[in-house]
């Protein structure tokens, strides 16, 4: 992957490993190269796929409500690529020193830097190419903020096994942590949660009647064989899409129609009629449920607000005290 900051080599590993476990598994943010990117757009805009306009509208209805709570001269680091319209929102209102657009892709984040400079002239964009899921530094800031705030948009944190999301939401927390020599106040994490609701509609969502969503879980595969030079036979694998209820998540899984063998590098992998790889899963969680996480991770819900059908929620986190 020449255009991230993932090497191939990282890429071929974290598939082997994947590929390795039972049940079988692949890492979800590698549905992310140009094709699947332009894919999940058309997924955001879909009948059956709520999620992207309930967290528009839950950012619309509190946008003062969050302009108030984090207060002025804050550092805004966003997790993501930078270019959604929630985004515009937030920095068209919030009073920032400077807006610190984080993402894996470097072509996609160049894009996205040059695009915002275009947009805000007076804003300070300071772009880092990093893989938030890992340890982050941040640059320096170029004009002295009273607070940062990380954004976390989407319900990407449902993509973390809850095992992950604590380290993951412990990292946040430093990343916000009050420093006295600096004047740097206590920050936040303002971050986006999507709730449990009925498994029919949830299911839909992530299988919908158009069939983009199996395009875009197909295309991992296709991704895989382009960079890996790989050979997975996309017309033998099926896109499903079961909600688990006992885990508490939706899970998209490929299915093998047929007995196979596939090659990745020198490693072998067999493949059974109906056997699935897990490419990804994304926890719905009640409100006490993320409560309940984030304290595990030193911090604690603030703020709690909703689109008006309360189907997912935008929550702002503080360190615990």
């Amino acid at each position: 992957m020449s255009s991230t900051v993932n090497s191939r080599q990282q890429f071929h590993e974290e598939v082997v490993e994947g590929l390795s476990a039972s049940p079988k598994t692949l890492p979800c943010k590698y549905f992310y190269d140009e094709r699947g990117s332009k894919l999940f757009d058309q997924i955001c805009e879909l009948e059956d796929y709520y999620p992207t306009r309930a967290d528009l509208e839950a950012t619309r209805l509190n946008l003062d409500a969050i302009a108030e709570r984090v207060g002025g001269r804050v550092r805004l680091v966003e997790l993501g690529s930078g270019s959604s319209l929630k985004t515009q929102l937030l920095l068209e209102r919030l009073d920032l020193t400077e807006y610190v657009p984080l993402d894996i892709s470097i072509d996609h984040l160049e894009a996205t830097a040059a695009d915002l400079r275009a947009r805000y002239p007076n804003l300070v964009v300071q772009p880092a190419a990093a893989d938030y899921t890992k340890r982050v530094t941040l640059p320096d800031p170029v004009e002295p903020f009273r607070c940062t705030v990380v954004y976390f948009p989407g319900s990407t944190i449902g993509n973390f096994q809850p095992d992950e999301a604590v380290p993951f939401l412990a990292r946040l927390a430093k990343l916000v942590q009050p420093n006295q020599q600096l004047g740097v106040e206590p920050g936040g994490v303002l971050i986006g949660v999507d709730l449990r609701k009925d498994a029919q509609r949830l299911e839909r969502a992530y299988d919908d009647r158009e069939g983009v969503t199996a395009k875009f879980n197909l295309n991992l595969l296709r991704h895989i064989n382009r960079e890996l030079g790989t050979e997975f036979p996309l017309d033998r694998f099926k896109h499903r899409a079961v909600w688990n209820a006992e885990e508490g998540r939706i899970e998209m899984h490929l299915v093998s129609e047929d007995d196979l063998e596939v090659e990745v590098g020198d490693s072998s992998f067999s493949f059974s009629k109906g056997e699935f790889i897990r490419s990804e899963v994304s926890y719905k969680y009640s409100r006490e449920g993320f409560a309940e996480l984030v304290a595990k991770a030193g911090l604690k819900v603030d703020q709690f607000w909703t689109d008006s059908q309360g189907l997912f929620s935008l929550q702002y986190l503080v360190p615990a005290d």
